[in-house]
């Protein structure tokens, strides 16, 4: 192929009338991806006495969550009802940088989150001096900005490649397919990319996993009572990091390390769990165990329904 033009999107051929069908569930989900996540960023920012840092990561996991299927969605879409599903060269390197910067920010604040509940939990007296929003707002810089470096470097290497096909067997744009058709030597585009890997996911991982460790051991160690308030606001942030790990694990696992006989159908599923389910399902566990979150957002959606609440309660 002439180098750096455009990428066709194999998996969009042949779908038929399920096409129609595919647009409008994909339509629905990016709706309430963006109600959801939306209302949650909206209430904790016009609610003062959630302006603490808790509330806020949980607003920076909203924003990402808006920032990452924006990258997504609209595209998906237009290919779905398109009859040419094409992607120029630089575009599909853009989306490339969304999406994986977006992975890398959600892997960032998960790890924030971690950090927070430790300190709350292991220091709780000194916890509003050492987390203090100055703090916070240097450290949810550093560890956004710091992959967003990473991934342009790897863009840039990416875009060196000559390329020699232009098929990508993905339903949107994925730096390792795109480096696997280059016909020169990929070397350093694959060793920067495990080192990426490495820094942006399995890094912040392991120290999560030695946060919510340490957390543990302090909960056995302590009263029946403080170990059960330490749980309440730790497993809310658990399920949130389960379910993204093992998205993320299952698209790492399918792209790089094995080649899995399976129907393209449930490999794409498997592919897409970590754009989808947790742009969905963070605000719901968000707002089911948070009180105040769920009673702000209820009166944006619609004040009388709050009343109706309290009077239940």
């Amino acid at each position: 192929m002439e180098n750096k033009t455009y990428f066709y999107f194999m998996l969009f051929e042949n779908l038929g009338h399920i096409k129609y069908a595919l647009f409008s569930l994909g339509f629905v989900l990016y709706c309430v991806i963006i109600i959801l996540n939306v209302v949650i960023i909206l209430s904790i920012y016009l609610e003062r006495t959630l302006h603490q840092p808790m509330y806020i990561l949980i607003s920076c996991l909203s924003i990402n969550s808006v920032y990452g299927t924006a990258a997504f969605f609209p595209r998906m879409l237009s290919d779905l009802l398109s009859d040419t599903h094409t992607i120029p060269y630089e575009a599909c390197l853009i989306q490339c940088f969304v999406i994986f910067s977006y992975t890398a920010n959600e892997f960032a604040t998960l790890m924030l989150m971690a950090f927070d509940r430790f300190v709350a939990i292991s220091k709780p007296l000194r916890y509003h001096n050492i987390i203090t929003l100055r703090v916070l707002t240097v450290l949810i810089f550093i560890h956004w900005i710091f992959p967003l470096l990473c991934l342009g470097i790897s863009g840039i290497l990416t875009a060196r490649l000559t390329m020699c096909d232009n098929k990508l067997w993905k339903v949107y744009c994925h730096n390792y397919e795109i480096v696997k058709l280059s016909c020169t030597n990929s070397l350093n585009s694959n060793v920067w990319g495990l080192f990426v890997l490495i820094t942006t996911a399995v890094i912040p991982l392991c120290l999560i996993l030695h946060s919510y460790v340490k957390i543990l051991i302090i909960c056995q160690r302590s009263s029946s009572q403080f170990r059960s308030k330490a749980y309440q606001t730790c497993i809310p942030h658990i399920v949130i990091l389960l379910n993204f790990s093992i998205g993320i694990i299952s698209e790492i696992t399918l792209t790089r390390i094995v080649n899995l006989e399976m129907p393209t159908w449930l490999s794409v599923i498997f592919s897409l769990e970590f754009l989808v389910v947790p742009p969905i399902l963070n605000p719901l566990v968000y707002a089911l165990n948070f009180t105040d979150i769920r009673k702000k957002m209820l009166r944006l959606i619609k004040p009388n329904l709050v009343r109706h609440v309290d009077l239940k309660m």
